[in-house]
């Protein structure tokens, strides 16, 4: 099983990148929040999703390890492939995702282009136990900081007496501009905004 990559960007698409390695270029699916994460950078680390099938072998790629861990939990739900899983994760940031499903928001998931009634409803039922326990056990385990920084910012701005939803909104563009942001960096900056 494949952990990550790292190489050189050789070439970068919406769907997908290719990534020099020891000359050889490989080519990864990803989705739209890891195409906006990647945005000029030349060296990368994608965290790797390996699925072999009868007649290909695939790699899907993530900029942040949480993305992948809520990848490959859509992937164990029923009728949710891997096409799938990517398509809900270009419509919605990890951390929405995992919201819709910890708050019941089957209507946030049908929004999604190919996630009918039926599907969004069994996301929801399959995966609610499941990802609390996984965001809280990546958490410990020194998962990246990324998510720890939005979410100590969020709860400082609420804190401060911001709504929750416009606050976190402004602190997803915020990382996606730039993802080395500290906790402090990101206050500051949604202060600004907000």
């Amino acid at each position: 099983m494949y952990e990550y990559i790292k190489g050189t960007v050789a070439e970068l698409t919406p769907t997908y990148v290719v990534v020099d390695n020891g000359g050889i270029g490989y080519f990864v699916n990803i989705s739209l929040q890891t195409y906006g994460q990647l945005g000029t950078l030349k060296d990368v680390q994608l965290w790797i999703h390996h699925i072999v099938r009868e007649d290909a072998e695939q790699w899907f790629g993530f900029f942040e390890r949480e993305e992948r861990e809520v990848f490959r939990l859509l992937l164990s739900v029923s009728g949710v492939g891997p096409n799938t899983a990517r398509m809900v994760l270009s419509s919605l940031a990890s951390t929405e995702v995992r919201n819709a499903i910890q708050h019941d928001d089957v209507r946030k998931l049908q929004s999604i282009k190919g996630i009918g009634t039926k599907t969004a409803q069994r996301v929801v039922v399959d995966l609610k136990d499941k990802i609390g326990k996984t965001v809280s056990s990546n958490t410990l385990q020194g998962s990246p900081a990324l998510p720890v920084q939005l979410d100590e910012a969020l709860s400082a701005l609420v804190m401060l007496g911001f709504s929750k939803a416009p606050a976190e909104k402004t602190l997803q563009l915020l990382l996606r501009e730039n993802a080395a942001c500290t906790t402090e960096d990101l206050i500051k900056a949604a202060l600004k905004r907000l």
